[in-house]
């Protein structure tokens, strides 16, 4: 078992006040047999109750109003959480068997939102690898991680190139781009060869054996193995998902697993501050929240459309 320690502030600054704002978060951590959460605070401007509910994918999600005049938001969320490995599947069950097993399940209430892939201009690319690595001679552990080691092979992994709207054509043309890049592609290429596949957000923790992604929000997938269940897998990085990794929330896409979004009244500019530590440490240094840092952006009156900026201020944090 390890214990993680983390602080993730996200901090909206206005060039005037805004009224009646909504918000909803993503932030609070799975709790389930492999990761248990010891403690957890989230404080938000002007001490807002944040009420919670969980979501249709079983994700707990926090709502809060500030209805009083404000120029800037902060969402403080403090986490200490304790993780565990889980044995990898044995897999030693008839290929045939394995794929006839997806195919029973296929309309069961927890996959079949999992397994529709999205038309885009690479799948005839993708269907020619899938036959071309004859995956479906292979169990579906095996064929998921050989497309996931292809992702990570041929899809470089640079900052800047994509943002959190590029589509994912446009990631295919490039064969570049971060980790939501690399989960989007894996998840489709994995739908595409029949296996349900999730997307999960959290964050990836200090591990010597993993070079992408700390400190920072992080994206991979969940696959679901016959007679096993949903396995974590980091395109990212070329791994299955450890203890190292922490989940905050899965969903069919990036909208249902975004961190923070809302609405608010007034047409306003806005600028985002977002700042992610981890630790296995509990004395962790504290950082403060910096005053308004507006500078100026275009005119914005939906966190929904900050989304793009969170990622890239977190890409510079990598």
């Amino acid at each position: 078992m390890t214990t993680f320690y983390i602080k993730h502030i996200t901090k909206y600054s206005y060039s005037n006040t805004v009224i009646d704002g909504a918000t909803l978060i993503r932030l609070h951590p799975i709790n389930d047999a492999y990761q248990q959460v010891i403690s957890h605070f989230i404080s938000v401007t002007n001490n807002s109750f944040v009420e919670t509910y969980n979501d249709f994918y079983g994700n707990q999600i926090g709502t809060f109003l500030i209805t009083e005049p404000h120029d800037e938001l902060s969402i403080i969320s403090e986490v200490e959480v304790n993780t565990t490995g889980r044995l990898f599947p044995e897999d030693n069950r008839d290929v045939n068997t394995q794929w006839a097993e997806l195919k029973l399940r296929k309309y069961d209430a927890d996959v079949i939102d999992f397994l529709k892939p999205t038309p885009f201009s690479g799948s005839e690319d993708v269907l020619n690898l899938i036959q071309s690595k004859k995956l479906n001679e292979k169990t579906p552990f095996k064929g998921a991680l050989e497309l996931c080691e292809y992702v990570y092979t041929n899809f470089k992994y640079i900052q800047g190139v994509t943002h959190v709207d590029s589509t994912l054509n446009e990631v295919w043309e490039l064969k570049a781009g971060v980790c939501q890049d690399f989960t989007n592609v894996l998840l489709q290429m994995v739908r595409m060869s029949g296996i349900p596949a999730r997307y999960v957000s959290g964050y990836i923790c200090p591990s010597d054996n993993i070079t992408r992604g700390e400190g920072a929000t992080h994206a991979w997938i969940e696959v679901y193995i016959p007679f096993y269940g949903w396995l974590g897998i980091d395109p990212t990085n070329n791994a299955i998902a450890n203890e190292n990794h922490v989940r905050l929330a899965v969903g069919r896409n990036y909208e249902d697993c975004s961190p923070v979004k809302g609405v608010f009244k007034r047409k306003v500019e806005s600028d985002l501050f977002v700042k992610v530590e981890i630790s296995t440490t509990k004395h962790q240094d504290d950082f403060e929240v910096p005053p308004n840092t507006f500078t100026g952006s275009k005119s914005n009156n939906s966190y929904q459309r900050n989304l793009e900026r969170i990622q890239q201020q977190q890409q510079q944090q990598q």
